[in-house]
């Protein structure tokens, strides 16, 4: 099977080839969407993923159809979109988004028994930086219970599509007087809620104390 074309058909001047800004993406984002072709339907899911090395990493459970699909070599698509602003144009037509986006075509590998639990301490590890100390080892049932894939990132099998910049606004509207600019936009993370169950004499960890700032700030190559 041929893989689709990378190639940016609308808007083409915003491709970019540049692998940096792929990592950057990747690396400011926790959440990825796959679809694929199942049962003869075209679906998406989002999913939980880390950029390990030059590897997409997922886990999920061994009871999911479309994750055994997956893991037996099903060609999927992967798309993220990070979004850094609003561009508050003169008019509807102009107005629009600073967004990073990217697509991925590839199929995954399942991760073996030997590595499967160090590839799962390394997403949890991304998701929430120094975790993994704090917390007991996997149980062998719950190893059992989660299928590990990765999918390499080759030299041509993505594109990035970057958009920023000032509003693009005809001289007769930026004559007309009405406001113009960007807005930019961030996520962040908020104060950390203590579980009901959660014994108010333990003290948050320092793993949930480093959770702050922009979303971003976690997800460094």
């Amino acid at each position: 099977m041929s893989q689709p074309s990378t190639k940016i058909s609308r808007l083409d001047e915003k491709q970019s080839a540049s692998r940096d800004a792929l990592n950057a993406l990747l690396d400011s984002t926790p959440l990825v969407t796959i679809a694929l072709v199942l049962d003869g339907h075209p679906v998406a899911f989002p999913t939980g993923f880390a950029r390990i090395g030059d590897d997409i990493v997922i886990h999920g459970s061994t009871g999911s159809p479309w994750l055994r699909a997956v893991a037996a070599g099903a060609p999927v698509a992967l798309s993220m979109t990070t979004l850094d602003g609003v561009v508050v144009a003169r008019s509807a037509f102009e107005s629009s988004f600073h967004y990073r986006s990217a697509t991925l075509f590839g199929t995954f590998e399942q991760i073996g028994a030997d590595d499967k639990e160090r590839y799962l301490e390394m997403l949890t590890d991304t998701f929430i930086p120094g975790r993994v100390a704090e917390l007991r080892a996997s149980s062998r049932k719950e190893l059992a219970a989660t299928v590990a894939m990765r999918m390499t990132i080759g030299a041509d099998n993505w594109s990035v599509k970057l958009s920023d910049g000032w509003p693009e606004d005809p001289d007769a509207d930026i004559a007309a007087g009405t406001w113009g600019g960007v807005v930019p936009l961030t996520t962040v993370y908020g104060e950390p809620r203590r579980a009901p169950d959660c014994d108010p004499a333990i003290p948050t960890p320092g793993s949930v104390l480093g959770l702050s700032g922009p979303l971003a700030n976690r997800y460094s190559p």
